[in-house]
C-alpha cells in the first residue's frame, strides 16, 4: 500500500497501524486525537513544521 500525502491520518492509521510509531518519531504526538482523524498527512505536516517529503519517504519504507 502507497501512503500518499493526501491520506487521513486516520486512514492510514486504520490501514497500517505500525505507521503510528513513524508518526510519533517525527514528533505527531497527536495521532490518537479526534481532529487528527480527519486531517491529512500534508496537513499535519504543515502544522507541526515537519518536511513532508522526508516524512512520506520513512512511512513508505
Amino acid at each position: 500500500m502507497e501512503i500518499t500525502k493526501d491520506m487521513l491520518i486516520g486512514e492510514l492509521i486504520r490501514k497500517k497501524p505500525e505507521a503510528v510509531e513513524t508518526l510519533m518519531e517525527f514528533g505527531m504526538g497527536c495521532v490518537g486525537c479526534p481532529a487528527s482523524q480527519m486531517e491529512s498527512l500534508e496537513e499535519a505536516a504543515m502544522v507541526h513544521g515537519l518536511n513532508l517529503d522526508e516524512l512520506m519517504k520513512a512511512l513508505n519504507k
